[in-house]
């Protein structure tokens, strides 16, 4: 049967505090299995665990912390007037936060809140679990979920947080406690969870996808300032099995399309495994469509307030990765997932809204896009009424050549921080329904995909000396990019942990991993751009003071993590 699960709530409890979130509306709508219509106490309990992971996502949250602070991406103050904002990604970027550091304190917020939802959810459910069978698959996603969310604190601060009772105060778990607690509320749900209800919700293998993933972060996890970490073979073991699980259920599939999985209408796509609902009905964001391109940029010729904003960039030092592996040849011409041309200007450089498409990947150079007088309003029609396609001109610039023109060089000098310095990103597709560019967005965002467990599991051979375990997988991966011939990227011939490392950027760039991986693999303390320092302590990010004073009564409770 279909049930659609849609609940206005406002309260909330928090960890250490009571608080209240803003107004939310949470629309579920997935096939579930049995259930009557006294379900709907359940139901209304579990949405609000789900409710928070899309602002979660958002740009200047889980992704701002997660990619500016890497080799990857730089935001730097743009044109001296725009996203200077205390300098907050500026101190992303040279590991220099401190403990009010906005977009720490945001994601800190944000995940107490949403361990907190999922506790009310379980202590609501379970006393309905031992007899209803929905109560038992709720429960369970309740706790995966509570499990999940602790994986983010423990990754981007080194703690989790052991809390069932909601008034009574959380446990804080550091190291293998931690490891060990987030295995086994996984390990314990899974065999609950259910396989058919789409990747936007806590499923048995999304929960493997997970496991495979703590198991693969467990050394640094377990000991985040070590000088070299400890990849035991029993949790490589357990990466490899949880990635068979997945790998070989004949439920996922490679897409053929790459670019597919950051689709409009991905929910569908056979290759996301855990995802994040984002569809127009559930309030979803644009932002990762529109947080890097030009503000002279437009999405959507139907909708003219929809521009992009000038933000994030990648470095030149990720761009030049791209050369270095292939060679003589351009990596648009040697890699699909580098860039897809969807925006085909016809010869009389006009087009329809119905053919008007995006061009997706890495942008460099000049861009070409919809005209208009600089006042956003209107957009230039040919005599035919076509949208008219040419260079786009720099309307901030009072130069009649001034055009946007995306340069590799980026930092934080001035000249550096221009708006067109970097080569921008836009992996996701712009929202067809999105009015400003910003909100409405449609494309579900990806949590797990399949080509990560093919990724994970070539990590876990490599780190046991399978060499040539990981090469089969990592091509399997390459080869299976088909629906544009001529760019599959072509098998590679070895197979080392700076090559892994290398690959799992080309296909995981803008998916909020990149500083995961530096850190497991050894590079977070390098130099890159702006960035020199190469502090171990960094890897973790400080406790929000906020956090701090609020449990001062509890003496020795909430430590500030080392050189904060």
């Amino acid at each position: 049967m279909k049930n659609s699960i849609k609940i206005a709530f406002l309260a909330c409890v928090l960890l250490f505090s009571w608080s209240c979130s803003d107004l939310k509306e949470v629309i579920l709508d997935e096939s579930l299995s049995g259930g009557a219509s006294d379900s709907t106490l359940m139901e209304n309990t579990i949405s609000p665990a789900y409710a928070l992971l899309p602002d979660f996502y958002l740009h200047t949250k889980y992704f701002a912390v997660q990619e500016i602070s890497t080799d990857e991406a730089i935001l730097p103050y743009r044109g001296g007037k725009d996203w200077g904002d205390n300098g907050i990604y500026l101190q992303l970027h040279q590991h220099a936060c401190t403990p009010t550091h906005s977009n720490v304190v945001q994601c800190w917020t944000d995940l107490t809140n949403m361990i907190s939802k999922t506790v009310t959810a379980i202590n609501v459910i379970k006393p309905l679990a031992g007899t209803n069978d929905k109560a038992k698959v709720y429960l369970a996603e309740a706790r995966g979920l509570r499990a999940f969310y602790n994986i983010f604190t423990l990754d981007l601060w080194g703690i989790a947080f052991k809390k069932d009772d909601p008034n009574k105060l959380s446990e804080i778990l550091r190291g293998s406690n931690a490891v060990d607690y987030i295995q086994s509320e996984l390990e314990a749900v899974v065999g609950d969870l259910k396989t058919d209800v789409g990747p936007g919700r806590m499923t048995k293998y999304g929960a493997y996808g997970l496991l495979a993933r703590l198991h693969l972060n467990a050394a640094v996890w377990r000991n985040p300032y070590a000088t070299s970490f400890d990849f035991k073979t029993a949790d490589m073991d357990k990466v490899i099995e949880y990635s068979n699980l997945i790998i070989n259920s004949g439920q996922y599939a490679l897409a053929s399309e790459f670019f597919s999985c950051f689709d409009n209408d991905n929910h569908t796509n056979k290759e996301l495994v855990f995802a994040v609902d984002q569809r127009p009905e559930l309030n979803g964001h644009n932002r990762m469509s529109y947080f890097s391109m030009s503000g002279n940029f437009y999405g959507n010729p139907l909708y003219p307030k929809g521009n992009g904003t000038d933000g994030a960039a990648i470095t030149s030092d990720f761009y030049q990765s791209w050369v270095q592996a292939n060679g003589s040849v351009d990596p648009a011409k040697a890699d699909c997932r580098f860039w897809w041309e969807r925006m085909i200007i016809p010869a009389d450089s006009a087009i329809t809204a119905a053919n008007y498409e995006v061009n997706r990947g890495i942008y460099r150079g000049m861009q070409y896009g919809l005209q208009n007088t600089g006042s956003k309003l209107p957009f230039l029609l040919s005599s035919d009424g076509r949208y008219k396609i040419g260079k786009i001109r720099d309307w901030r610039k009072a130069e009649a050549n001034a055009y946007v023109n995306y340069t590799e060089a980026i930092d934080f000098t001035a000249t550096g921080s221009d708006y067109n310095t970097g080569y921008r990103v836009e992996k996701y597709q712009w929202s067809k329904s999105s009015d400003d560019g910003r909100n409405k967005g449609e494309a579900d965002l990806v949590i797990v995909r399949l080509a990560d467990l093919y990724m994970m599991r070539a990590e876990a051979k490599l780190r046991e000396g399978d060499a040539a375990g990981a090469l089969t997988d990592v091509n399997t991966v390459r080869a299976s990019r088909t629906a544009r011939p001529a760019v599959t990227p072509q098998p590679l011939t070895a197979m080392t942990l700076d090559i892994l490392f290398r690959e799992r950027g080309f296909e995981f760039y803008w998916e909020h991993q990149r500083r995961t991986d530096m850190i497991r693999f050894g590079k977070y303390e390098g130099t890159w751009t702006e960035k020199t320092d190469n502090n171990v302590k960094k890897r973790l990010f400080p406790i929000p003071q906020t956090a701090i004073d609020g449990a001062s009564n509890n003496a020795g409770y909430l430590i500030q993590n080392d050189s904060y």
